[in-house]
């Protein structure tokens, strides 16, 4: 049997890290049909979109995608292709590992760090419900939200402010914690912990926690709590140990998985996963890294990892369980690994993306 796939090579270093990533799921034995697309800002130049409609057809297609890291501009130009590709796919769950491999260079390397980040991926902030400064558009809610609420105003003037809106449903919410709790039941995990600022942002914050807790009621096998997000910053830096699966809404998810991604020695070792009812796209946590782009420099770990979780997700757990037992055996080794796995990043004997990917396919061998 061979499964199709979608390849998706993204820009800056994505087209390495795809290349190392592909070979290191082929070596582990499981036949896989790469439909390869390309996306960012290469593509762009070419087609006029950083997503050609061929992307979406083809992921449309697969129900299954190994994505490569895609440059979002700051401030200016296309809005997220991740955050795009989520929304239209239905991918309303970000899961995210954080798991602690020996031989990583990390301040918690003696902390057994292994939690879980299960983030709400279609509402909140990032829903992109937003409204310029100084369009009629906004100015138009700035002046519904002063009349509806007079004793909590804007405090600022309706042609210097920019508006976004925070939606939070129950049903976008007991979606994402019932995959929390079902995640810890299927992996034997002991503990969800729902984030939140519901002290202060009652009616939509509130409604989370509300939510969350309701569902905790149907699975009394799993200890649940809650925990503000400030305070779980914190939390996550003083005692990460105490924590199992983590349950946020988009914003907070999106903060804290790079928080817990350091913890465990930093993005490059942090893989994910976008999973809906009808599909999945698997990418790494770290961004294009565009300066680095035809180097063979960066770390391939968090791609490698991404298509791990790709293939537990189509049900190859030996497969996945070969690669991740050969990723943690190079990175423990550390010879073959890149300069960000070496404890001093001038050693002369660090290797290149390809390379360690080699490494990676020769463990397994």
């Amino acid at each position: 049997m061979a499964y199709e796939v979608t390849l998706i090579r993204g820009d800056g270093t994505g087209p390495e890290l795809a290349e190392a990533a592909r070979r290191c799921v082929d070596a582990t034995g499981v036949k896989i049909n790469w439909d390869v697309q390309e996306a960012g800002i290469d593509i762009m130049e070419k087609c006029g979109t950083p997503l050609p409609e061929s992307v979406m057809e083809s992921v449309k297609r697969t129900k299954c995608a190994l994505k490569a890291p895609i440059t979002t501009p700051v401030g200016t130009g296309f809005r997220s292709i991740n955050v795009h590709l989520r929304q239209a796919l239905g991918l309303y769950c970000c899961l995210r590992p954080c798991k602690y491999y020996p031989g990583v260079r990390s301040y918690f390397s003696s902390v057994p760090v292994d939690l879980v980040i299960v983030r709400e991926n279609t509402e909140d902030l990032y829903a992109g419900v937003e409204f310029e400064q100084g369009t009629e558009e906004c100015e138009k809610v700035f002046d519904f939200v002063n009349q509806m609420s007079p004793n909590r105003p804007i405090r600022s003037g309706r042609e210097e402010t920019g508006i976004s809106i925070k939606p939070i449903s129950i049903s976008g919410t007991e979606r994402i914690i019932k995959y929390a709790f079902d995640y810890a039941v299927s992996h034997n995990r002991k503990k969800v912990t729902a984030v939140h600022k519901a002290n202060i942002m009652k009616f939509s914050d509130g409604l989370w926690l509300a939510t969350c807790r309701k569902v905790a009621e149907q699975y009394p096998q799993i200890e649940f709590e809650d925990r503000i997000v400030d305070n779980m910053c914190m939390q996550l830096v003083q005692k990460p140990e105490l924590y199992d699966v983590v349950c946020l809404p988009n914003l907070y998810g999106d903060i804290l998985s790079d928080l817990a991604a350091g913890l465990v020695g930093g993005l490059g070792v942090a893989p994910g996963a976008n999973i809906g009812d009808d599909g999945a796209v698997f990418e790494a946590t770290h961004g294009s890294a565009p300066k680095y782009k035809g180097l063979n420099k960066v770390n391939p770990t968090a791609l490698i990892l991404s298509g791990m979780l790709m293939l537990r997700y189509l049900g190859e757990n030996a497969a996945a369980d070969k690669l991740e037992n050969a990723v943690a055996a190079v990175i423990k080794e550390g010879k073959d690994v890149t300069y960000d796995l070496k404890p001093d990043r001038n050693d002369p004997t660090v290797v290149g993306t390809q390379e360690m990917a080699d490494a990676i396919c020769k463990a397994m061998n």
